[in-house]
């Protein structure tokens, strides 16, 4: 086509356009106009729901005992992948957003195989596998204050296979509740070089996510902990975009609830909550929801005061539990069986009678502790007793416990000082600082020494000095998903595993090799019927600790709240949060 054509068409394509529109056809403007741009229109606000919480904790690694809570739990439920979850009737049933098969594969060597779903990965695109299980492993045989490290004390190999797609487990001895290792995997590539390990790292939130929710951020300041959708999660994704749980006392709770600040709330449940919710019209949504531990009494068996036994058992009686248990959570459930916490199935009071007083002067004796006279302090060798008292500093419950028990035992003649050194040092380190525990208007009051008459037991709280030995602690004792491995995982021995490694021991110090083969048993396929009662009533008579109460906490929700989560107290070992990631966000 000629040039001559091209100006001919130009020109019927302009006079056209002109006829069309009856304006004159523009000229081009003498300059390159700039581009129209759209402006882009803000994003709108994420979807979310605000939940009301309790403390947060001073950690949130799921297998350190200083870290249980039911923050910890809730991010590791929603967090964290785990081959097996509990249903609600605590039996374990296979996740297969995880693994696609876990099968026992051979009984000589013991051996289970486990195949992983090749689209499982952390949120950082690293896939889920082989060293993730290594590096849990090898934690919780090696590490001081881990909870029920017993089922990984009889693992003798771990191998990988299919690029790390396919795990092969290999145990000591047939071990029936393997099914219960392995949750709450954490990333091994991200915490195997970490400084701190899985302590430090994980102070301040999860570094990576395996499951549906990520954590991205844990602001103390502010008491909040923000969980968002994880973006790279394989499976079906949450139904909200963020999940806040948010510190608040029982007044914030109420509050929030009545102006529809927070959705929901799971908290203590005490008397000032249940208190400052009877005014909300309408009155909201109240279950109750036993927490997956037992608050514990330890007695330090190895050194101190109370090595001899005759001596633990005096001051074990000298505790009045159930006055606990009225003081600082007369909510809670009385304790009174080591193997399974009170809400349990199959849970069975086993304490023997409480020692009368005459009783209690005669094992006091028996250990070589003596007394002027009724209202003197118990001496040894001349010099007064005074025990030490460890509460975690991150542990608000605990350090109230602590002040309980330390003002029956100055009542019973027994001085005593009260320290809340971090958790992490009391459940794994043999001297802590003398940290003084946080006030508290529930504590014990606390007493000068040079106030107080010379003749007469004190309680203090301790100056912050150098390490201290102590010689009671209160325990977080989580709920066991096999209650034959819990056992075993604090009381057993320390006699190094299969391999050679060393395993630490647990926070009490106690060992008694004579029991070690009944532990054996209960661990076993098959143990004898008596066997779990014989070693119930062998624990009572250690006295290594003494079980106090089971918490429990307060689920509090609106008809909105529970038509959008069908919130519940879920499984014992995973809490009412369980299944957030199916949640919807309730109508503006």
């Amino acid at each position: 086509m000629g040039r001559r054509t091209w100006i001919v068409l130009l020109a019927l394509v302009a006079l056209l356009a002109a006829g069309c529109t009856n304006e004159p056809v523009p000229r081009p403007a003498p300059t390159t106009p700039t581009p129209t741009v759209t402006p882009t229109p803000p994003p709108g606000k994420p979807s979310e729901l605000v939940v009301g919480v309790g403390d947060l904790p001073g950690g949130f690694n799921p297998h350190l005992l200083a870290d249980v809570s039911p923050i910890t739990q809730a991010l590791s439920t929603l967090v964290l992948p785990s081959v097996f979850r509990v249903d609600s009737a605590g039996t374990p049933q296979l996740d297969r957003t995880v693994a696609t098969s876990a099968t026992v594969t051979s009984t000589a060597p013991f051996t289970v195989s486990y195949e992983l779903n090749l689209e499982a990965s952390w949120s950082t695109n690293a896939p889920i596998a082989a060293e993730d299980f290594v590096y849990l492993w090898e934690r919780m045989r090696a590490d001081p204050g881990v909870a029920d490290a017993a089922g990984y004390r009889l693992i003798t190999a771990v191998r990988s296979r299919a690029g790390g797609k396919a795990v092969d487990v290999e145990f000591a001895k047939p071990y029936p509740a393997w099914q219960h290792l392995f949750s709450g995997l954490l990333p091994a590539h991200l915490l195997k070089d970490a400084p701190g390990s899985w302590v430090g790292a994980l102070r301040n939130g999860l570094p990576a996510s395996g499951g549906p929710f990520k954590v991205n951020t844990v602001d103390r300041g502010r008491g909040e902990v923000v969980l968002v959708r994880n973006d790279v999660y394989w499976d079906t994704p949450t139904g909200v975009d963020q999940l806040v749980l948010r510190r608040l006392d029982p007044e914030g709770i109420a509050t929030g609830i009545g102006s529809g600040d927070i959705d929901l709330a799971v908290a203590a449940a005490e008397p000032a909550l249940r208190t400052a919710l009877v005014d909300l019209q309408p009155a909201p949504h109240t279950q109750p929801v036993p927490r997956a531990e037992v608050v514990t009494l330890g007695l330090r068996t190895d050194n101190g005061p109370l090595r001899a036994r005759a001596a633990r058992q005096a001051v074990a009686g000298l505790v009045d539990r159930e006055a606990v248990r009225a003081a600082v959570a007369p909510e809670a459930l009385a304790a009174d069986a080591f193997g399974r916490a009170p809400s349990q199935p199959g849970y069975s009071p086993s304490a023997p009678p409480r020692p009368d007083g005459a009783a209690v002067t005669a094992l006091l004796q028996q250990a070589g502790w003596t007394r002027a006279g009724p209202s003197a302090p118990w001496t040894v060798n001349g010099v007064p007793v005074r025990l030490t008292i460890g509460a975690g500093a991150e542990r608000p419950l605990d350090q109230r416990v602590a002040a309980v028990v330390a003002q029956q035992l100055t009542a019973a003649g027994i001085s005593t000082t009260v320290v809340a050194p971090p958790a992490v040092d009391l459940f794994g380190a043999a001297t802590v600082p003398a940290t003084p525990p946080s006030p508290s208007p529930t504590a014990a009051p606390t007493a000068t020494p040079a106030s107080t008459p010379t003749s007469s037991p004190t309680t203090t709280a301790a100056a912050p000095a150098a390490g201290v030995a102590v010689d009671l602690m209160v325990l977080p004792r989580p709920a066991g998903a096999d209650p034959a491995t819990a056992i075993a995982s604090e009381f057993g021995c320390v006699t190094g595993d299969p391999t050679g490694a060393e395993e630490a021991p647990g926070p009490t110090g106690f060992c008694q090799p004579l029991l070690d083969p009944l532990l054996d048993e209960l661990m076993s396929a098959d143990p004898r019927p008596s066997t779990a009662a014989v070693v119930e009533k062998e624990l009572w008579a250690q006295a290594a600790e003494l079980p106090l109460f089971q918490p429990v906490g307060l689920v509090v929700s609106t008809p909105a709240a529970d038509a959008a989560t069908a919130i519940g107290p879920g499984p014992l070992l995973t809490g009412p949060l369980t299944g957030a990631q199916r949640w919807r966000a309730l109508p503006s």
